[in-house]
């Protein structure tokens, strides 16, 4: 089964590891994400019950980055059996230029790849302009032939902006 040759793997220097996101890892993942600014959490899906429901459907997808015993990145991957999408891509703001979102990518993308999954999307705001960049660099394709529409089905869901 493809996820033991996925699980746990080093793929950076010894002082870096990038390895499958756990439900245990909720506490320290969300504190990232809250200290990243322009980051967006949503009051429902970035809860825990409904992160720990994400990573059962989605086995092994997800990744974190571990560096000096702390998670330093994550990228939450998920698929409908046609195309997996990315959430949450993110690195801590102290440890960005060290090749490290790069690297979470590569695996993300092989553990999808595993699964038999040709094509990824993943959003990546407009006022991102860090995140914009880095996905140019690393040859992924802007969409400019779609148009991206949304239904709220849950006005408690609501999305707040990290200041």
């Amino acid at each position: 089964m493809w996820i033991k040759k996925f699980t746990d793997v080093n793929m950076m220097k010894k002082d870096m590891e990038i390895r499958t996101m756990k439900t245990e890892d909720y506490v320290e993942v969300m504190a990232l994400w809250k200290s990243i600014k322009g980051f967006r959490i949503r009051a429902v899906d970035d809860d825990f019950e409904h992160i720990k429901r994400f990573l059962e459907r989605n086995v092994g997808l997800s990744v974190v980055a571990i560096k000096d015993n702390h998670i330093v990145g994550t990228i939450l991957s998920g698929h409908d059996g046609r195309q997996a999408t990315f959430y949450h891509v993110c690195v801590d703001s102290k440890f960005r230029g060290e090749n490290i979102a790069a690297k979470m990518v590569k695996e993300a993308v092989d553990r999808v790849n595993a699964e038999g999954i040709s094509k990824i999307t993943l959003i990546a705001f407009k006022k991102n302009l860090a995140g914009n960049i880095f996905w140019k660099s690393q040859n992924w394709k802007q969409n400019k032939e779609i148009n991206s529409y949304e239904l709220v089905l849950n006005e408690e869901n609501i999305s707040s902006i990290v200041a």
